[in-house]
């Protein structure tokens, strides 16, 4: 069995991102997210992709990545998570590059490595693995069709469209300024992962292999990722609010002192506990590619929502 508890070098780039979030994404710039105009969080993207390297953790160093792998990926999706930043990272630096990387397009893989382009996957958010995939229709005469509620294609330099081929399902590159490509930004509940509409009307497009491979390893990895995040949302939450019961005072004392309050708090920390098992265990699995990875990712999405849903609900509550 793998060794789930966190390397040396998995504490430091965790130190690296939380430090960089605490000076450049704090809570009240995030909130600035729902204002009319929103905050651009694009130089802070440039400092983490670039700067700490971020967006090649997944990409062999051959191709200009860093050459790690899915568990120092899930401690940025934790931090992610803490600090709820708007960054295209889960958008661009998993699923788009993994799906590229498995289907060879090595030279967008490297610019996306380097930070100097970020693409999204144009599936809608809701898609999970083994899900039926829409397929955009492909012609002579280029793209035509539509993709409902795609993460990170507003902001993003290249789409990678599941495009409907001669010979099965295709994977093609389309950038986000072509001629014939609309996206429309959607209205989302959660303002810090933009989504958007996709229409493409004989958008010409780049074709890169086949689709079904790499698809289902982006959005495998993405599940497994995802539960990381989820993770780091229920640790702030249980964080911040097992402090608040410390301090805040009530009748005298403290209200972390009152029998029911430590009930709730104490139920609390074992669910985000046996969270950080099966978000870690999922990470570990994608890492090595174990048999077992599949089930590992739909069992922390299972679990891991719930818990930083019900961390919200206490955080809020209590």
């Amino acid at each position: 069995m793998s060794d789930l508890l966190y390397s040396e070098t998995e504490d430091a780039l965790r130190d690296s991102v939380r430090r960089l979030f605490a000076d450049r994404c704090p809570p009240e710039a995030v909130a600035r997210a729902y204002d009319p105009t929103p905050q651009d969080f694009s130089g802070l993207w440039r400092t983490l992709a670039a700067e700490l390297g971020v967006a090649g953790l997944l990409v062999p160093e051959s191709l200009g990545g860093a050459g790690a792998g899915a568990r120092e990926a899930a401690v940025v999706m934790e931090e992610i998570g803490r600090a709820v930043a708007p960054v295209p990272f889960l958008s661009s630096a998993v699923l788009a590059t993994v799906a590229l990387l498995r289907a060879g397009d090595t030279e967008t893989v490297s610019a996306l490595a380097r930070g100097e382009l970020t693409a999204a996957l144009a599936v809608p958010l809701s898609t999970a693995p083994g899900d039926p995939i829409g397929l955009v229709p492909g012609g002579a005469d280029g793209l035509s069709g539509s993709v409902t509620s795609v993460a990170g294609a507003a902001e993003a330099d290249v789409l990678v469209v599941p495009v409907a081929g001669p010979d099965g399902p295709e994977l093609h590159t389309v950038s986000r300024t072509a001629a014939g490509v609309e996206v429309s930004p959607l209205l989302a509940l959660d303002m810090t992962r933009p989504l958007a509409d996709l229409s493409f009307s004989a958008a010409k497009s780049s074709r890169v292999g086949p689709a079904d491979g790499p698809i289902d390893a982006a959005l495998r990895t993405g599940a497994a990722l995802l539960a990381s995040e989820q993770l780091g949302v229920a640790q702030w939450c249980f964080e911040t609010t097992l402090d608040y019961a410390k301090q805040r005072k009530q009748f005298g004392r403290a209200i972390g002192s009152y029998q029911a309050i430590k009930h709730r708090l104490a139920d609390l920390w074992f669910e985000v506990s046996a969270a950080t098992a099966a978000a870690r265990h999922a990470a570990d699995t994608c890492a090595r590619a174990d048999e077992d990875a599949a089930v590992a990712a739909a069992l922390a999405q299972a679990y891991c929502s719930g818990v930083a849903v019900h961390a919200t609900e206490e955080c809020v509550q209590l």
